[in-house]
């Protein structure tokens, strides 16, 4: 269980990296938001469905998972799924791309900041070290 808070908590902290620090991490997630927002609305009004399933099968759907607990009941319900499918599964591929692409950097920092800290031998590298152009 802690693994999994753990895990958690670093997922978050790289969204949150992403958010500061990319541009596109922040155009991929506010695209993203916006179509789960217009999707959820979407199956809400046309299909009926509480706001808890709409949101659920929108996930689902832009996910890939597609469980088909829920289905679309109308033609223009369906219509609307295959454009909704083909625009969000690209803008979430892309957008988990991208959070993996920052975990992985902020994972190689953190090793690159370990080894600055520590010599071969374990030793504390002084300032006057790290400041030493490479011969």
């Amino acid at each position: 269980m802690i693994t999994f808070f753990l895990s958690l908590t670093r997922l978050f902290v790289a969204i949150w990296q992403g958010v500061k620090k990319d541009e596109e991490f922040r155009a991929l997630l506010f695209i993203l938001l916006t179509l789960l927002t217009g999707a959820t609305l979407f199956y809400w009004r046309i299909e009926g469905w509480s706001i808890i399933d709409s949101v659920y099968f929108s996930i689902m759907t832009m996910s890939t998972i597609g469980y088909g607990d829920l289905v679309p009941t109308s033609t223009f319900s369906k219509l609307f799924t295959i454009i909704f499918t083909l625009l969000s599964i690209g803008v979430f591929v892309a957008l988990v791309s991208k959070l993996v692409a920052i975990i992985l950097a902020q994972r190689k920092t953190a090793r690159a900041n370990r080894k600055h800290r520590t010599s071969s031998h374990g030793h504390k590298v002084g300032d006057e070290d790290r400041q030493r152009p490479a011969e």
